[in-house]
């Protein structure tokens, strides 16, 4: 299962695979950070599978790359989910996190795996999540945690943390969206099947996190709004083309997406534009036309306020990652 980079740095991905880890957020960073996209010409990964030993997987036995200690030479190192968060994590796992960070390393959780960087103290004094049955636990143990339920995940720089399960994918997109732009992210999650972004402030609990075509009210009219970003749509255009009142489409939005229309919508508008500064010449003003933000001051607000850099620093950070030199 895994992938021995040659080489460690700033593209080195380590997993921290101990006995007792959930083998769910395991399998979705390998996904993610392991095979390339197809006809994606950027540096990829080098992933790196790092614990103590061989860990049990039922009938099989994973066989880690290397050894704890390795996590303090990693770029990115992804702590998955913790199976029993009523037992300490180890103390030799506690502590090669903590070395891994203490050197540099961008360190994420996914799911309880955030018990693993609380015990660490990388997650004192700052705001983080983990799966909403475990939150009020981890707040009880660890006061000087901020815990936020209600999040798919949460980036404070080099210290990340995501609630459980889809949201596990949606960190692991989310940091190859850093690294490499959406459009690469995007990339990753159409050979995964996923929606390619759900950003970290939408709510944890969604009745359908993933919604399959044709499997909900607005499967439907959500194409149709992708297809028609350039226009100045409102709640009730949406809830007149779904045939449906403007309190039945939030009602319907909040179960299958988790935030309300507007708030989606506007979502889109930020991602298009991503892409649109990543891959085209288009200026601001021309780009906020096609996302249906009207004028570039506009966007510009939207976009700083979402992202918290203007458009044309997002298109300078991006092109410079793609240059022949990057």
């Amino acid at each position: 299962m895994g992938t021995a980079g040659g080489s460690t740095g700033a593209g080195t991905v380590a997993l921290a695979v101990t006995d007792g880890m959930l083998h769910f957020e395991l399998s979705i960073a390998h996904e993610v950070f392991g095979p390339p996209p197809d006809a994606v010409d950027v540096p990829w990964y080098d992933l790196e599978l790092c614990g103590p030993g061989a860990v049990p997987l039922g009938r099989f036995r994973l066989e880690p790359d290397h050894g704890l200690d390795r996590l303090a030479r990693a770029g990115t190192v992804i702590v998955p989910g913790w199976a029993d968060v009523e037992v300490a994590p180890p103390g030799e796992l506690v502590d090669a996190v903590r070395a891994a960070h203490e050197a540099g390393a961008r360190v994420a959780s996914l799911c309880t795996g955030a018990f693993v960087l609380a015990a660490a103290g990388l997650l004192d004094g700052g705001r983080a999540t983990t799966h909403w049955a475990h939150a009020a636990e981890l707040a009880a143990r660890y006061p000087r945690v901020e815990v936020d339920a209600d999040v798919l995940y949460v980036d404070n720089g080099s210290v990340l943390t995501s609630a459980g399960k889809a949201a596990a994918l949606d960190l692991c997109l989310h940091l190859v969206r850093l690294d490499h732009g959406s459009a690469v992210a995007n990339a990753v999650a159409r050979r995964l099947v996923v929606p390619p972004h759900r950003d970290g402030g939408q709510a944890q609990f969604v009745t359908t996190p993933v919604p399959a075509p044709g499997n909900h009210p607005l499967a439907e009219l959500l194409p149709w709004v992708l297809e028609n970003l350039d226009r100045p749509l409102t709640v009730e255009d949406l809830a007149r083309r779904a045939r449906m009142s403007s309190r039945n489409l939030g009602r319907h939005f909040r179960s299958v997406t988790g935030s309300t229309p507007l708030q989606w919508l506007l979502a889109q508008r930020i991602r298009h534009a991503q892409e649109l500064l990543e891959v085209s010449d288009d200026g601001i003003d021309a780009i906020a036309a096609a996302t249906g933000m009207g004028t570039a001051t506009t966007l510009r607000r939207h976009f700083n306020r979402a992202l918290g850099v203007p458009p044309d620093t997002y298109r300078r950070t991006f092109r410079a990652r793609k240059s022949p030199s990057a």
